[in-house]
């Protein structure tokens, strides 16, 4: 017991323990929200089982299907965007900057795919690299926007990609209808070469909607990881975001560096956007509101202490939450559950301070 208490109570584990803490803490108070409500809690680990790893709990013993494979495949599907925007925002974090603009990086990564999707005609080999590629440069540019303004005039990025989110929902929205085939809703469907769409991963997951855009996500989790910490860049953007005036006064270039941390955040934002349109849906899209993967980021960026492997794991369970809406809402369980869940943690890994100061008072107790 001793030994369990100094683990908890060593600072150096708190950058583990606290995330841990903090989604224990976040599904305890959903719990009691639940029951204050009337709502059985266990529904939401059934769903949560259910969505994750395609069991039916209820189905169990009574000789009906168990096991629905197209569950998980689905699951995947809501997993990899959110993992990309968090890597977005994590990147920038990693920096010093807050990147609350994601989601519109995404949108405009969302529009270069679906424009490059129809317009272009060309063997896949060709096609789906020059989708990729133009989705992540339409999200690095709108991301440039805010870091060449912070670096420039000092703006602040906060402001700017607040603004810029609404700037390119009604951007993409316009310019989405002037794509030849278009209607009020969506546009026309993508060229079959430019999809990332895969009969064999259809027919392996039972008709869901998983496709080849996980391969984008592990490479965009691999380059996040080289940059921060085997580049001398990475290094340098690192410096900036621990302490900008060392860095300047060390000679790295703190303005350029912001600015072009800006873009590569919006470059992996714009990578959600080419999922979601050449993966998902196959056309693109004309929105009404914003869909909240960018802020759904910020969420996988804190719980995963703005590592690539805490991203993924945060993203893997926060994109868990999202998979089990619908299963929990055919229960008559709210939507709102999951998002006190998911909102509950983020407070409490806002906390960490009080937290960690909390384990260190577990040394030598009694």
């Amino acid at each position: 017991m001793e030994r369990f208490r100094n683990y908890l109570a060593n600072e150096k584990n708190h950058k583990i323990l606290i995330p841990i803490i903090a989604v224990i803490l976040g599904f305890l108070l959903g719990n009691i929200v639940m029951l204050i409500t009337g709502e059985n809690p266990i529904e939401l680990y059934k769903a949560l089982i259910q969505a994750v790893f395609g069991v039916k709990v209820d189905n169990i013993g009574t000789g009906k299907t168990v096991f629905v494979v197209r569950k998980v495949g689905e699951y995947f599907v809501y997993v990899m965007p959110i993992v990309l925007t968090g890597l977005s925002v994590a990147f920038a974090f990693r920096t010093g900057l807050f990147n609350i603009g994601a989601e519109g990086q995404l949108l405009m990564g969302a529009f270069a795919t679906t424009w490059l999707g129809i317009t272009l005609d060309l063997p896949a080999i060709i096609l789906i690299p020059i989708v990729v590629l133009g989705g992540a440069l339409a999200g690095g540019a709108w991301g440039f926007i805010p870091g060449y303004l912070k670096a420039k005039f000092n703006v602040h990025e906060v402001v700017v990609t607040i603004m810029l989110n609404y700037t390119a929902l009604h951007l993409t929205n316009f310019l989405m209808k002037e794509i030849p085939g278009s209607d009020s809703v969506k546009t026309a469907k993508l060229n079959e070469n430019a999809l990332l769409s895969s009969e064999m991963l259809r027919n392996l997951t039972s008709n869901s909607r998983f496709h080849f855009g996980f391969i984008i996500v592990i490479i965009a989790l691999v380059i996040f990881w080289y940059i921060i910490n085997k580049t001398t860049f990475g290094y340098e953007l690192k410096a900036v975001g621990y302490n900008p005036n060392a860095a300047e006064y060390a000679g790295m270039k703190v303005k350029r560096n912001a600015a072009l941390s800006m873009a590569i955040s919006g470059a992996f934002a714009g990578l959600a956007g080419v999922v979601l349109v050449a993966g998902t849906f196959g056309y693109g899209r004309v929105l009404s509101a914003a869909e909240g993967y960018g802020f759904d980021g910020i969420a996988v960026a804190l719980i995963g202490g703005n590592t690539a492997i805490g991203s993924l794991l945060s993203g893997l369970l926060l994109g868990s939450l999202n998979a089990a809406q619908p299963i929990m809402q055919g229960q008559g369980v709210p939507k709102a559950i999951t998002i006190i869940i998911s909102a509950s943690i983020i407070v409490f890994v806002a906390m960490q301070k009080g937290i960690s100061s909390s384990l260190k008072k577990l040394k030598g107790a009694k």
